[in-house]
């Protein structure tokens, strides 16, 4: 199938659904966010009916009559070939998020990286992520394709739009498909920007002022501000620096009069 661009525009009929989410799926295999059969996508189709990609097929080779339509129980409705082992995941998304219509789960390698280390990209690096991500953290081990990964999420569900998979992935969601995606590509490209400032050996945050700056831009209700997570900037960071500096002087100087105790 020829990569072209997703349908634009809210009202789409079924069959314009089918073809973006497989033009979705050859962008995530084209790009290197999945491999083999890895990865999942979905969208709702209505407020009764999901549309998600198939169980064990390369979203890089899906055609339109691959996919697979469920309800939102998970019970299969069209179809010939199973719905994604991890529909579970998507389900208790579209389940605690009204707004969110369009979910990729993906692997990027260096994000995955990430997850893979247990780090949080947290760190307020580059303004562009500010404005839509700020923070991504990461969701607990859980074994992929169960009840458990979907639990693991759902404290972060609310409050995020994308997060690590420990030893797994990346999820992202959002208002619709291409948003979803896009917010796949950003957390990869965040990834790999901070690991290039790790290796540089360097890493300047953008300070409080900064951040708020940009968080008045995006325009959106202090309510929704005050709920989502925020990213490390310059004035955090040292203070969380100062904290962790504080408790290794403590160890030291407990272990110091363990000595001289030792000694007397």
């Amino acid at each position: 199938m020829d990569l072209q661009a997703i349908t634009p525009g809210m009202y789409k009929d079924e069959l314009q659904h089918r073809r973006d989410l497989c033009v979705a799926g050859a962008w995530l295999y084209r790009r290197g966010f999945v491999v083999a059969t890895d990865g999942n996508l979905s969208l709702r189709l209505d407020e009764d009916r999901v549309l998600t990609s198939p169980t064990g097929m390369s979203k890089g080779m899906l055609d339109p009559a691959d996919l697979v339509v469920t309800d939102l129980q998970g019970r299969q409705l069209e179809g010939r070939l199973g719905p994604s082992s991890e529909l579970a995941m998507h389900l208790t998304i579209y389940e605690r998020r009204p707004d969110v219509r369009a979910i990729c789960h993906a692997h990027p390698p260096v994000a995955t990286g990430y997850a893979a280390a247990g780090k949080t990209l947290d760190k307020a690096l580059l303004a562009e992520c500010i404005l839509d991500l700020e923070c991504i953290p990461v969701a607990p081990y859980a074994t992929p394709g169960t009840p458990d990964l979907a639990s693991t999420l759902e404290p972060l569900i609310d409050r995020y739009n994308a997060i690590l998979l420990a030893n797994h992935g990346v999820v992202t969601f959002g208002p619709d498909l291409l948003t979803a995606f896009f917010r796949m590509e950003t957390t990869e490209h965040i990834a790999r920007v901070n690991l290039v400032t790790e290796l540089l050996g360097r890493q300047v945050l953008l300070t409080n002022r900064d951040v708020e700056r940009l968080l008045a831009s995006r325009n959106r209700s202090r309510e929704a501000s005050s709920d989502s997570g925020h990213a490390r900037t310059a004035e955090s960071a040292a203070a969380d620096d100062t904290a962790r500096n504080r408790r290794d002087l403590e160890v030291l100087l407990a272990e110091a009069l363990r000595n001289l105790n030792d000694h007397h």
